[in-house]
This record gives C-alpha cells, sequence and structure tokens, in this order.
C-alpha cells in the first residue's frame, strides 16, 4: 500500500516560496566569485576569508559555521540574480 498526498505536505509549501530551496551554497559562491571574482567580492562582504588567501573550500566551511556571513551571501546571491 502506497501513501499519497493529495495536498502538498506544510514544508514543501513553505519551500515553494523560498528563491534559495534547491540552491547549494557551493554553488551560489562559485556563481558569486564568477561574477565579481574574489578582491570585489571582498569589498561587497568584509570577510575575511574571501580577503587571505580564499578558496572555495575555506569559504565554504567558513560559511557553514557563521550564519550572519552566509545570510550575507544568500542576500548578495539574491541581488545579483534578480538584477539580471
Amino acid at each position: 500500500m502506497t501513501k499519497s498526498f493529495i495536498n502538498k505536505p506544510p514544508e514543501a509549501e513553505k519551500q515553494a516560496n523560498n528563491p534559495l530551496h534547491g540552491v547549494k551554497l557551493a554553488d551560489m559562491l562559485e556563481f558569486l566569485v564568477a561574477e565579481y571574482w574574489w578582491d570585489e567580492l571582498a569589498d561587497r562582504i568584509n570577510i575575511k576569508c574571501f580577503k587571505n588567501e580564499p578558496s572555495i573550500k575555506s569559504c565554504l566551511t567558513f560559511l557553514r559555521k557563521t550564519p550572519w556571513a552566509r545570510q550575507k551571501v544568500e542576500e548578495l546571491y539574491l541581488d545579483t540574480i534578480s538584477s539580471r
């Protein structure tokens, strides 16, 4: 016997309006680096990992542990894609 949802589960409805749903942090960061390069990205978001020997891996480690920094990256990502 299989279960089927007539209506979407509540979690799916919440995510339907989330423009970041399904977008990985790594993809956001790679997009922003391609768009702005590290120097301009560091000017736009004052985060040390963007300034000193930046790499995708080291920045992802920092962003995953630091909610305020991740929020700034997400906001810049949304602003950038909405201006296109």
